[in-house]
């Protein structure tokens, strides 16, 4: 098994929306977390799939909030 990271934001229509840094292009929605880590784990599977001579990234550092 690998880790993933994923950024989840909230959209204008408070659907949950998920990012797999390491996997360019590999995202999905839902209404509530649960959800969307289900929906997650499974376009990180289907992106895998498609994927067979894949390059994962391994750059990502961190994401931090400042205060201006």
């Amino acid at each position: 098994m690998k880790k993933f990271t994923i950024i989840i934001e909230k959209d204008e229509d408070n659907w949950l929306i998920s990012e797999v840094v390491e996997l360019p292009g590999c995202h999905t929605q839902a209404k509530s977390m649960d959800q969307l880590i289900e929906r997650t784990r499974e376009a990180i599977q289907a992106y895998l799939e498609e994927s067979k001579e894949l390059e994962i990234s391994d750059k990502f550092v961190g994401v931090q909030q400042i205060e201006v």
